[in-house]
């Protein structure tokens, strides 16, 4: 597996050089895992003063201060990585990165929620999301894992998306360790809100129980039918999870009653705003919690 590590001194980073620590079973498979710094560049004004020579040393001396720490905590855990550092802006950069590496991973660090209504996950995470297909490790405040074998959610929803999300996990189970422990998440549709009104303009139930739950189970079927056999296929027995109401809500309190260690899901990643780059639900799972969340781009 091909890891990019973006860094930049901070505990943001730091989380994220901790949680591929955790894992026991992805190391124990030799991964090429590079650490990537990424500088501004100083004004040109100042660069053409200060001279090649010396701007290089600059650069170079400003990179080791971050890898420096980096590198300490990697030797102790006897992690090989490369480093490389780029100038420029740093979502572009990182995104270029993990295209040019072919990365099959990116970590990335976030601050996580703040005081405003909503969740910004930090504007270089939303700019590499909105620039690359690669998958992408979005680390929070957690601690990480204390096993090697991770309590994972997958969600699914019946669309391409949420197959990818299944794929990745087959595809590379030395991510989630020994004796992983899967859970297949789908959300239904809460149906029993739904009301009609009466000839005297009273609302009334418009489906009765019986129904609602014939509805939400057909739903859940369906979403689940097209992964069970990919699952199966590869030997792998989730235990399937079935909620109903806004989606990002009640996986994130799902998250939290089972101490989840990851949940992964797919996500189109295109859009202008934050809400739109990351996928509303997984925005919502983020701000309601800290579990790290595995964004499957492609």
């Amino acid at each position: 597996m091909k890891i990019l590590v973006p860094i930049d001194g901070s505990t943001y980073s730091d989380n994220s050089l901790a949680f591929v620590a955790s894992r026991t079973s992805l190391l124990g498979q030799n991964p090429q895992i590079e650490l990537l710094v990424v500088l501004d560049p100083l004004p040109a004004r100042a660069a053409r003063l200060v001279g090649k020579d010396s701007l290089k040393r600059y650069y170079e001396e400003e990179a080791d201060k971050i890898f420096a720490p980096a590198r300490k905590f990697l030797k102790k855990h006897s992690i090989a990585a490369t480093e490389s550092f780029l100038l420029g802006n740093p979502a572009e950069k990182i995104a270029e990165e993990a295209g040019r590496m072919d990365a099959d991973l990116i970590v990335m660090g976030s601050r996580g929620r703040t005081a405003m209504a909503g969740l910004f996950l930090g504007s270089v995470t939303n700019g590499v999301l909105a620039r690359t297909k690669h998958p992408i490790l979005i680390v929070r405040d957690k601690n990480p894992p204390e096993s090697d074998g991770m309590r994972v959610g997958v969600c699914v929803d019946g669309s391409k998306f949420g197959s990818a999300a299944v794929k990745y996990a087959i595809r590379n189970p030395e991510l989630f360790g020994e004796g992983a422990k899967f859970y297949i998440i789908n959300v239904t549709s809460d149906y029993a809100g739904a009301i009609m009104p009466d000839m005297a303009g009273m609302a009334l139930p418009a489906l009765s129980e019986a129904e609602v739950v014939e509805l939400q189970k057909n739903e859940f079927e369906e979403a689940l039918a097209s992964v069970r056999p990919l699952l199966a296929k590869a030997g792998i027995a989730p235990k399937e999870v079935c909620l109903v109401g806004n989606p990002g809500d009640e996986i994130a309190a799902f998250a939290k009653k089972k101490k989840l260690d990851l949940v992964v899901m797919g996500s189109h990643g295109y859009g202008r705003f934050k809400s739109a780059v990351m996928g509303s639900t997984a925005t919502r799972i983020a701000a309601k919690g800290d579990v790290p969340i595995l964004l499957i781009r492609r």
